[in-house]
């Protein structure tokens, strides 16, 4: 059972002189190797003295009245801090009054799990608004958690103008920081800049797709430009699967730089009624001084063992998805083949993708049917349940795919339920994908409903599917809801996230076993506001190998490659019209959750033969890439010609290596790659995997090394034309 004591840490202090509100003291939040520490003055606000490397008692106490003591506010409230340094929070009363002056009145620790919950309670002693500040700190990884819950007593709602999760203070520094841009097919390219001085602001506003173009993490190197696996890096991620800013305040002192996230205010002032709670998301940070591969390992140990991932500790089945293979041209033998073909190729599960639904109108093209979920019973005469049954026969699982969120203009539930989706009083509808796409009005709980039963009747009538593809392709374009009351429409872009997460919610309570993967015309909804819900993420709807490993190296900062799909496909590509060998597509598909998604039919037997071997080499590693520990060694955005990666597990005895040429010029220099994550003390022995057909393993192939030789000398591998690739296994003996 979980105890409430109030905390008590290096100094405490109460006056009995006093109001009984006052409270003193320090407040020390600790992960294994991190501090975080913060303190109030009696009767004063909360202040932010340290995060970085873990102290001592006597190393807190010596921070006091010294410049290691940041000393800033920790919550920054509008109009109680000079405003050069930006708020936090900030709030409109009912009396017109813009300012909140909080103060701490108590402090409460609580176990829950593997981590500790600090509350700190502030109040402002004018106007009855009470702030909670959690920290959450985990005692298995260095990662900490805050968000904020809002209160009040007031006679009459007060407006939310800004509401952030959190807030850091940094001491200045060669500062760096590190955001990920991109958009459809070319996700999560890393954008690395001094912080210079200023105000830069990262944010998206598409409304439902939150990680295209920008994405809601951040890291913050302290020792300049950052590297993969040294220095001093934070890492951030706003747990949201909504509209979101970023801030990186750089212009208000030379002594310190300030970090902000939260829900972007521009169109979501929020009406709190008296004694309604408002918590904001969660703000997830870490602190490494083993560069940004150590950050990326503490976010995906989090994400794996403490259920910000779900079913997030278990390894992924490799898969077929139809996709690509035949797009809308479902039909039930072609179906069966597509089993058979992954089936032979050592595969474990196949994804039918979208144009297997519709009676009235048929799904053909992206312009029709989205919300009729039946059985088109002209392409599938048997129905969903003859290829589940069909997958059984032949030993492997099989998958769907639904967009459940959307509808078109042309449907039979637009006909039925015009007032379902989201529109603007008195103004035309403006449509997405195909020119007829539209949002439900996920605010209305009838439409929650509806959503959840697309799932439940799948599952009620087919309880053997294993696996959902769960798409969302649509922006939010049209700004009302006929739910929402007309003085709460700026709630919109909260109350649609809202309402799907209680879906997911619902159908998780029912459905925990289900693997659901997150798409959203591929990597658009990437986030841990939403992967608590799935097992999996569409990376990118880019399947082209050699845009892959950038794409694929920027995903892999914040997410763990168990969630990552990662699929082999035909070449020449469609969007890029490259052409790749069968080896470096496997290769690359191989770094993370592995599948295909290509006719194969159209096949080589070179391609066939391959993939089978790709498939069988990946199969008994796949514990350790899917669950292992990642080190990044050669980005493919230092334009050194190849990029390289590797995994290892905990006990350091085993690892697998990855590398890929990215560019060739004739002559060009081929870097040595130092490995990681090794232990000098042993001997490793190299094998060659998924080596090309028809081709001899390389010279390096049952080669002994020691672990130092291996990290300090490095392997020179190679890989002299154009998308040569490798991967090797490594076995201490």
């Amino acid at each position: 059972m979980n105890k409430k004591t109030v905390i008590s840490m290096v100094v405490l202090t109460m006056m009995s002189a006093l109001p009984t509100w006052a409270w003193k003291g320090d407040i020390v939040v600790s992960t294994p190797k991190t501090s975080l520490v913060l303190h109030a003055n009696e009767g004063g606000s909360l202040r932010f003295s340290y995060f970085g490397e873990k102290l001592t008692s006597n190393e807190i106490s010596q921070l006091k009245g010294t410049s290691m003591d940041l000393n800033q506010a920790a919550y920054p409230a509008f109009g109680q801090h000079d405003m050069l340094d930006l708020p936090a929070i900030q709030v409109l009363h009912a009396d017109g009054q813009w300012t909140l002056y909080p103060t701490v009145d108590d402090v409460t620790t609580q176990t829950e799990g593997n981590a500790t919950v600090t509350t700190i309670t502030m109040t402002d002693k004018q106007y009855p608004v009470t702030l909670k500040v959690f920290y959450k700190a985990y005692s298995t990884v260095d990662m900490i958690e805050t968000w904020t819950e809002i209160t009040h007593r007031e006679k009459k709602a007060i407006t939310l103008k800004r509401y952030d999760s959190g807030h850091l203070a940094i001491p200045q520094g060669n500062l760096y920081m590190i955001h990920m841009h991109g958009n459809w097919n070319s996700e999560t390219y890393p954008t690395c800049e001094p912080i210079n001085p200023g105000l830069k602001v990262i944010r998206n506003t598409d409304g439902v797709r939150n990680a295209h173009n920008d994405a809601p993490e951040m890291m913050l190197s302290l020792d300049g430009k950052p590297q993969e696996n040294k220095g001093r890096v934070i890492g951030a991620a706003l747990c949201w699967s909504g509209n979101y800013e970023l801030r990186v305040n750089n212009s208000s002192d030379n002594r310190y730089a300030h970090f902000y996230a939260g829900i972007d205010p521009q169109t979501t002032e929020y009406i709190l009624e008296p004694k309604e709670v408002f918590t904001t998301p969660k703000l997830a940070f870490t602190l490494s001084n083993e560069g940004m591969s150590g950050v990326s390992r503490n976010f995906h140990r989090w994400a794996r063992y403490e259920g910000w991932l779900h079913q997030g500790d278990q390894t992924r089945k490799i898969l077929l998805n139809s996709w690509e293979g035949v797009y809308f041209d479902i039909n039930e033998e072609g179906m069966f083949q597509m089993m058979e073909d992954i089936k032979s190729m050592g595969g474990e599960l196949f994804v039918m993708d979208d144009g297997w639904f519709g009676d009235k109108y048929q799904r053909n093209d992206d312009v029709t049917t989205l919300g009729d979920w039946m059985v088109d019973k002209k392409k599938l005469p048997n129905g969903v349940a003859s290829l589940v049954r069909k997958a059984k026969s032949l030993g492997i699982e099989f998958g769907i795919w639904i967009e459940p969120e959307s509808s078109n203009t042309k449907s039979e539930f637009f006909e039925k339920h015009p007032d379902w989706v989201l529109q603007e009083k008195n103004r035309d509808l403006k449509l997405g994908r195909g020119g007829t796409q539209m949002l439900l009005d996920l605010c209305n709980p009838k439409v929650q409903d509806f959503v959840f039963r697309v799932v439940d009747d799948l599952m009620t009538e087919n309880p053997e599917i294993y696996y959902i593809k769960w798409d969302a392709n649509c922006a939010l374009q049209n700004f009302g809801s006929n739910y929402l009351p007309a003085n709460k429409q700026s709630h919109l872009y909260i109350e649609y996230h809202r309402g799907l997460i209680k879906t997911l919610q619902r159908i998780r309570a029912k459905y925990p076993k289900l693997v659901i993967q997150c798409c959203s015309s591929g990597g658009g909804r990437v986030n841990y506001g939403l992967l608590p819900y799935f097992e999996e993420f569409w990376t990118s709807d880019n399947n082209d190998p050699y845009q892959r490993v950038f794409i694929q190296w920027g995903t892999s900062y914040f997410f763990p490659s168990n969630a990552m799909a990662q699929h082999i496909a035909h070449s020449p590509y469609w969007n890029t019209g490259r052409t790749t060998p069968i080896k470096y597509r496997t290769d690359v598909a191989m770094s993370g959750r592995l599948g295909m998604e290509l006719q194969p039919r159209k096949m080589t037997d070179e391609e066939r033969e391959q993939s089978r071997r790709a498939i069988n080499d990946y199969k008994p590693l796949r514990e350790l890439i899917q669950l292992g520990n990642l080190y990044r060694l050669i980005s493919p955005y230092d334009n050194e010609g190849i990029a390289s990666l590797m995994y290892t597990n905990d006990a350091q005895s085993k690892a697998v290596l990855f590398a890929y040429r990215v560019q060739y010029l004739y002559n060009m220099k081929t870097p040595r790659i130092h490995l990681a994550g090794l232990d000098a003390t042993k001997n490793y022995r190299l094998r060659e995997l998924n080596v090309k057909v028809g081709s001899e393993p390389s010279p390096l192939n049952n080669k002994v090394f020691s672990g130092k030789l291996l990290m300090e000398q490095g392997l020179y591998l190679p890989l002299l034309k154009d998308y040569n690739s490798c991967v090797f296994e490594l076995t201490a003996e």
